[in-house]
Formats: structure tokens, sequence, C-alpha cells
């Protein structure tokens, strides 16, 4: 990929890590048992460990799809409901997976412009009603950062699971960019989780410089009985494990998953500085992590297309611009010339 043909509509879009690449030859380097059985995957699981501070169990799945639906399957039974946010990945871009894989648990969506859960809106869905008619709130799931690129912060998530404890629920964290959670709050990741009281969390991988693969991440290792057979029965027991494994080990190894996740963190607040003064363009959602959304005029991004630029306008209609491990900072500046150039050239042929 040349410079010039960098894009930013996701970080989907991103290439592997060096520290990730290197992890997957040296484990390439000789054989090895299958199904996880094998010392990567073992190594790989107490870098989870350290890096929380707390003995936890750990699975590998290929996707985030998987992850998500397979923990919140074994959070609850197909009789319960999961409580989310209307804007969770969840709800809007799953396919109904976290509904199949539990065998038909409910989603009970609070509408929330931010993305973010409240204990009120938690509360309100959970005690809407007690009869037996309706399915048995039993999970609420959380976005960090969410779909809108904000963080909660330590204080949001300890109210968020105090609310649970009382009303008898699991908190389960979906973290597909957990990494730049950590990144913008600059503490440390049990502080994010099970010190604050979440109960499962699945670490996203591919979006912090990996090829593909996320961990799944048990505090309550209650709640790990026999997940590796769901994993098995869902398709998602890699033969060749030490693949998905062995990424880990780099990216925590060399310190490389919070360093990849600040330099994205950093290239969207770049962007953000460089438009703020910019008439006719705004920001949609605060910018806390590694993406921005801008509102901005239909021939204004009608102009960034027919420049070559990518992006989505799926959350509201502002364009949703993401960065990765490998944003080039030159390429980001482009973007925002580009963005200021067409603002300026509307508004005189406006006037």
């Amino acid at each position: 990929m040349t410079d010039r043909a960098q894009q930013f509509a996701s970080d989907n879009y991103a290439g592997i890590c060096p520290e990730a690449w290197a992890a997957m030859a040296a484990a390439n380097s000789a054989s090895a048992p299958a199904y996880g059985d094998d010392e990567w995957t073992q190594r790989a699981a107490d870098e989870f460990r350290t890096l929380f501070d707390t003995r936890c169990e750990v699975f590998f799945a290929f996707n985030g799809t998987a992850a998500n639906s397979l923990a919140l399957a074994a959070l609850c039974q197909s009789y319960h409901s999961v409580i989310c946010s209307s804007s969770s990945h969840v709800e809007t871009d799953e396919c109904g997976a976290p509904e199949f894989f539990s065998n038909g648990s409910k989603l009970l969506v609070a509408q929330t412009d931010s993305g973010k859960l409240t204990p009120e809106a938690i509360r309100a869905l959970a005690t809407s009603r007690s009869d037996i008619h309706f399915p048995k709130p039993r999970v609420v799931t959380i976005t960090q950062p969410t779909e809108t690129g904000q963080v909660y912060s330590i204080e949001e998530i300890r109210a968020i699971a105090a609310t649970c404890r009382d009303l008898g629920l699991k908190l389960h964290m979906d973290g597909a960019r957990f990494a730049h959670a950590c990144a913008t709050l600059d503490c440390a990741p049990a502080d994010l989780t099970w010190r604050a009281g979440v109960d499962a969390l699945c670490f996203g991988g591919t979006k912090n410089g990996m090829a593909a693969g996320e961990a799944i991440v048990f505090f309550d290792t209650t709640l790990a009985t026999d997940f590796d057979y769901r994993c098995k029965q869902a398709g998602q027991l890699a033969s060749k494990m030490r693949f998905l494994a062995a990424p880990w080990i780099g990216l925590f190894e060399s310190g490389a998953w919070l360093r990849n996740a600040r330099h994205a963190n950093r290239c969207a607040a770049r962007l953000a500085a460089a438009i703020v003064d910019i008439s006719g363009v705004r920001l949609a959602f605060p910018v806390e992590s590694n993406s921005v959304f801008l509102h901005a005029s239909d021939a204004l991004l009608e102009g960034l297309t027919g420049r070559g630029w990518r992006f989505y306008t799926f959350i509201g209609g502002s364009a949703r611009f993401m960065f990765a491990w490998d944003a080039i900072e030159h390429r980001v500046d482009e973007l925002a010339n580009d963005i200021r150039f067409l603002a300026t050239d509307k508004a005189a042929s406006a006037g």
C-alpha cells in the first residue's frame, strides 16, 4: 500500500503489525500440538493473567462476532435477556448471532444518543417487567469504547457494575478496541475490568495490529465452565491454535498493544484538531479514542468521495473515520486539508 492509498474508513483495513507478525513467524518455526495444547497458547493465556494481574480463564476466537456471542451465551440461558445500548455492536452489527448462539436470549435495547448505558437506563429495563411472560434480564453488555468512540470512565463502569450486582445481573464488556480505552484513560487494564466489577471481557486483537483473533477473558472463572465445548461446537476451536495465540504474546511482551492504540488515538485527535475551526463541519461526538465522526453537508461528503476518500455514514449520517496502528500522519493531514478545501470551496460557491 502506498501512502496515498491509505484509507481511514475502518481500522480493519490495517495490516499486521511487526510484533504480531514476528510472533506468528516464531510459532511457525516447528511443529506443535494441535487444538491449543501447545506452548504458545499457554504462554498467551499467561500473558493475559499477567496483564490483568489476576487468575482469569482465557479462550481464543477467530473474530469479535463469535467472541461476543459465545460469551453472552455462556452468561445466560435461552429464556434470559441481555441489556445493551441501541448502537451497540451486538444489536446493530452481529446479524443476530448473540440470539442465535444463546438459543434465543432476547436483547433489551436502551435508546442512547452517545452509545453509553447508564445505571438508570439499565434499572429501567431490568425492572420494567417481572412476570413469567417476559424474558428475565440476566446480563448487561457495554462496549468500551462505544460505537461512537466514547470511553466509559472507571467510575462509570463501577456505577454500572454496582447496579448489576444490585439487580443480580452479570456484566460483559465488548472490548473490540479495549486497548484504545486503556490508552485514553492511561490506566491498568484491571482497573477497567474486574476491579471495576466486570465479569467477562472480549478483548479485541484484530483492530490492534493482529491478522485475526479475539480473546474471551472470564474474570469470574465459574462462568467459563465448559466454555471450551461451546467454542468447539461453534467452530471456534482452531486446529492450529498457536497462530491465533502467538500474536498476543508479541503484542503484550513488546508493549505494542498499548503503543498501537496510543498512536491510533493520537491520529484521531490530530484530525479533530485540524478541522475543529472549519465552518460547516462539526464533530458528531467527542473524540476520545481512535474514531472521528463528522457532520458535514452532502456536497462536502460527495466531494471527499470524489477525491478518493472512503468512509461510512451508518451512525446518524455522520462520516466515520477510523485510525489504526499504521496510520500515517501526513495522510491524516491530507484528509484534513481536503476537508478544509472542500468546505471553503462549497462556501465560496454558495456565496
